[in-house]
């Protein structure tokens, strides 16, 4: 048995900016913890500060720890808040609307 967080509502994140290509809006930052993997998938926390970004997803599913903000892809535009379960599909692209700092746990 292991223990990989302590806390994953408020253990500290080392945040990086965005590459600005990445950044449609605003100055966000992101962090991420990777706690390790379950055969081929990843598990670990994310969090990203206020701001815009667009991506090109992975498959990922996630859990909204914290936060708010809305998440989009083509037509469709997901609010996020806490307990929402979103699944991604690699090669997606989304545009990430954050209004408050954001944490998820996710497994891609």
């Amino acid at each position: 048995m292991d223990v990989l967080a302590s806390d994953i509502f408020t253990s500290e994140l080392a945040h990086a900016p965005l590459p600005p290509a990445e950044v449609v809006a605003g100055d966000p930052s992101t962090g991420t913890q990777a706690w390790g993997e379950l055969g081929d998938l990843e598990v670990g926390i994310w969090e990203m500060t206020a701001g815009v970004a667009s991506d090109v997803e992975v498959d990922e599913m996630f859990i909204v720890l914290s936060g708010a903000g809305v998440v989009e892809c083509g037509t469709q535009s997901i609010e996020l808040r806490p307990g929402t379960v979103v699944r991604l599909h690699a090669g997606e692209h989304t545009i990430w609307t954050i209004t408050e700092r954001l944490r998820k746990i996710y497994v891609a």
